[in-house]
């Protein structure tokens, strides 16, 4: 899994590239820490990483729609499902003509981070950065890039769609870090006490946070009315992340006036990905329902 840096590769078809041409920000070493447990395929984690990538899934000639999704898999900030909440998501946009790039962002650790409570918020804005100089040659439009996260992949993508406000990482073209939207399923959202998956704020925060960094990091707190519209799934049932996150968020979207849409499944736990088995309904049809109904999958023939 471990990649040079600046030398992009070709991996089933598709393209996977280093997300930092050179050093990487906010980092202490670029040598590669990754560990890969392939476990059986679909559930493949990878943890340690310190080389941030991007993989892309660009559509077929002609079945563009301009828009692209970056897409961040959970893991509790202890690594990245990166099958089952990247490639194989992944796989759904692109049918949709949505290209999609799967962000496997590094793993906060005082071991490879100066900061580690910044270090996956610098690749998911590097990773916007690259999908927007690269627009034109990708066929997209980059008022219509949106982002995607599960589980602490979700808190990753509502903050980025919560704080674009801010940069951090170097930004000298002033490109815009605020989604066109966002997707989360089963989010951590907040790091409140009473609502956190305390594994994923004990990763990224460490033990002790004060209240401010709690409450920075808390994304229902940090919702504006030009915080980006949001799908978002979960289960009632879900034993890791509680319900309650996503109910959070939904509400304060809804107060601020931000269009969102929340489908609750009665059943299915945590961490189901595409497929909750629980039920015949396929949460990514109606996400694609949303999407079209926003004007987010109208055809441009790839012209933009």
């Amino acid at each position: 899994m471990a990649l040079v840096m600046g030398v992009s590769i070709q991996v089933f078809g598709q393209e996977e590239m280093p997300l930092y041409p050179g050093k990487i920000p906010n980092s202490k070493t670029n040598a590669d820490l990754e560990k890969v447990d392939p476990r059986n395929g679909i559930n493949t984690f990878i943890s340690n990483t310190s080389l941030p990538t991007l993989r892309s899934y660009l559509p077929k000639p002609g079945t563009e729609t301009g828009t692209a999704v970056i897409i961040c898999p959970g893991g509790g900030y202890s690594g990245v499902a990166i099958v089952k909440e990247g490639y194989k998501v992944a796989e759904e946009f692109q049918k949709m003509g949505v290209a999609a790039f799967v962000l496997k962002y590094r793993t906060p650790t005082d071991v490879s981070m100066l900061d580690k409570t910044i270090g996956p918020m610098q690749d998911a804005q590097r990773a916007i950065q690259i999908v927007k100089t690269n627009a034109k040659k990708w066929q997209i439009d980059t008022a219509r890039v949106g982002i995607v996260g599960f589980s602490a992949g979700g808190h990753l993508a509502a903050f980025i769609g919560t704080h674009f406000q801010h940069s951090y990482i170097e930004n000298k073209e002033g490109i815009s870090f605020r989604p066109a939207f966002m997707v989360l399923g089963y989010p951590v959202i907040s790091f409140t006490d009473s609502l956190t998956h305390m594994g994923s704020r004990n990763n990224l925060l460490g033990k002790n946070p004060s209240a401010e960094k709690i409450k920075e990091y808390s994304n229902e707190l940090n919702v504006t009315s030009k915080t980006p519209p949001a799908f978002i799934v979960q289960a009632g049932d879900d034993g890791a992340v509680k319900v309650e996150n996503s109910i959070a968020f939904y509400q304060a979207l809804h107060k601020n006036g931000v269009e969102a849409e929340l489908l609750l499944y009665p059943k299915g736990g945590h961490g189901f990905g595409l497929n909750n088995g629980t039920t015949t309904s396929k949460w990514m049809a109606e996400c694609q329902k949303w999407m079209l109904s926003n004007g987010w999958l109208k055809n441009t023939g790839g012209k933009l």
